[in-house]
């Protein structure tokens, strides 16, 4: 039986797939919340998605924000360290757009919410018939 021999991977190529799929992970994790939203989805499921939507846009913004400035840093960096510490920022800067969100959005999550509602006819769900639909941004 032939063996795998992988002493040829260093730290920064498994730290590079640990980001890579930290990345994906979050995407995946999106596209089965949109997924799941059909006819049958209720009014809250609804708010839930386009609020996490609204955190991936703004996390995407950021990002590309911060491209623009690494485009000015020297190329002379620790690859390894590097990559961890793009890691840790991946990863804080998920949670602040999804806090940003809940605390102060910008309107999209709203916007997106009453285009999709009126467009897919979503029905209103139970519990929030009574408060008249997601809490207001």
């Amino acid at each position: 039986m032939a063996s795998f021999n992988v002493s040829g991977i260093g730290a920064s190529a498994i730290s590079e797939y640990a980001m890579q799929e930290s990345k994906n992970a979050s995407t995946i994790a999106l596209q089965k919340k949109l997924e799941n939203t059909s006819a049958k989805s209720t009014d809250d499921e609804l708010w839930q998605a386009c609020k996490g939507f609204e955190a991936y846009f703004m996390e995407q913004i950021f990002k590309e924000m911060q491209k623009s400035v690494d485009a000015l840093k020297p190329d002379d960096q620790d690859k390894s360290t590097s990559t961890l510490v793009d890691y840790f920022k991946n990863q804080t800067l998920q949670e602040v757009c999804a806090d940003s969100v809940d605390t102060q959005s910008n309107g999209f999550a709203q916007m997106l919410y009453e285009n999709l509602k009126r467009n897919y006819d979503i029905p209103t769900a139970p519990e929030a018939e009574k408060t008249q639909g997601p809490e207001q941004v």
